[in-house]
């Protein structure tokens, strides 16, 4: 399945003690040839994404910002489209909505906000995509479902990017996946993060032939609009290293998995830059990620395989 995409490199961060340090890490990854920086959403020690987005974009000239991504459930859909259009009309068309249906089950604990079942978030979530589309596109716009009513709202600021900034889903089963292919641009394939906590149980969801199945998932749902989708992975960790296997080995213990079944993980990049670049343009041929995002505080051990291998 090679694909015809270039590389492009986004990178995961969301926390700074300062303006001035949030300022100076965006400048820095524009330096180092990242394409977005992405903040997740969440209701610990993190910037609140929205306004950390646009201090980084109007700090840098080229950067994207994406958030990666607002849990649905935490506002209502006419202020993440308005909020979206703002940011991508100040930042003259460089932002990217991320947005999904909620898996950290410690925000609604901490929150307040009911933890219902993944179906209902999904189904509330699609309905949300409808409406923030429609607002984006400008005019008046009504909707009425199950969960949001607009009535001839004008959909005002608009955005730079028509007809709206690009919309990026993820997830790792099979619903929220479908969902993708038919309503995103962008599909980050994930874990499988139903359980709402990360520990073992979420290693066998994100093997190779785990994620394989799900891109399967999103080609099956996508239908004739597939190759104008854009696969995505998030490599949580990334670790510059001559002894992969070791490496490997011990962070396979955690999630009950082998060096082998670890080092072919989307979710991981491990070994030397050379080792990590040919893995990446493998797992483009076979699976069709080219929007890799670095989290974990790792871009500047990524930064040499970014210059190799972003716009290729």
């Amino acid at each position: 399945m090679a694909s015809d995409r270039r590389f492009r490199f986004g990178a995961q961060i969301s926390f700074a003690t300062s303006g001035e340090e949030w300022v100076a890490k965006a400048r820095r990854l524009e330096e180092m040839g990242y394409s977005t920086l992405c903040t997740p959403d969440h209701f610990d020690d993190q910037l609140a994404p929205m306004p950390a987005l646009l201090a980084a974009a109007m700090a840098t000239s080229t950067l994207r910002v994406g958030t990666l991504v607002l849990d649905n459930d935490f506002r209502h859909p006419i202020l993440t489209a308005k909020e979206s259009a703002t940011i991508d009309m100040l930042s003259g068309g460089r932002f990217e909505l991320g947005i999904g249906a909620g898996w950290m089950h410690r925000d609604y604990e901490q929150s307040g906000i009911p933890w219902e079942p993944a179906g209902v978030r999904i189904d509330r979530l699609e309905e949300a995509i409808t409406v923030i589309k429609g607002l984006l596109a400008g005019g008046a716009f009504s909707f009425c479902g199950r969960y949001y009513t607009v009535t001839r709202h004008p959909g005002t600021p608009l955005p730079v990017q028509r007809p709206h900034p690009p919309i990026l889903v993820g997830g790792g089963g099979r619903r929220i996946l479908s969902l993708a292919g038919r309503e995103a641009d962008i599909v980050s394939v994930n874990f499988d993060l139903r359980s709402g906590s990360i520990g073992p149980q979420v290693g066998p969801t994100a093997t190779a032939a785990a994620t394989a199945e799900k891109v399967g998932w999103v080609r099956e749902a996508a239908g004739h609009r597939f190759d104008d989708i854009e696969l995505s992975s998030t490599a949580y960790l990334t670790m510059v290293t001559d002894d992969r296997e070791a490496v490997a080995g011990g962070l396979g213990t955690g999630f009950g998995l082998d060096a082998a079944q670890v080092l072919a993980m989307p979710n991981f990049l491990i070994g030397t830059v050379t080792e990590i670049a040919d893995e990446l343009e493998r797992r483009r041929d076979e699976l069709g990620f080219s929007y890799i995002v670095v989290g974990g505080e790792c871009q500047e051990a990524m930064a040499p395989v970014v210059e190799r291998l972003a716009g290729r």
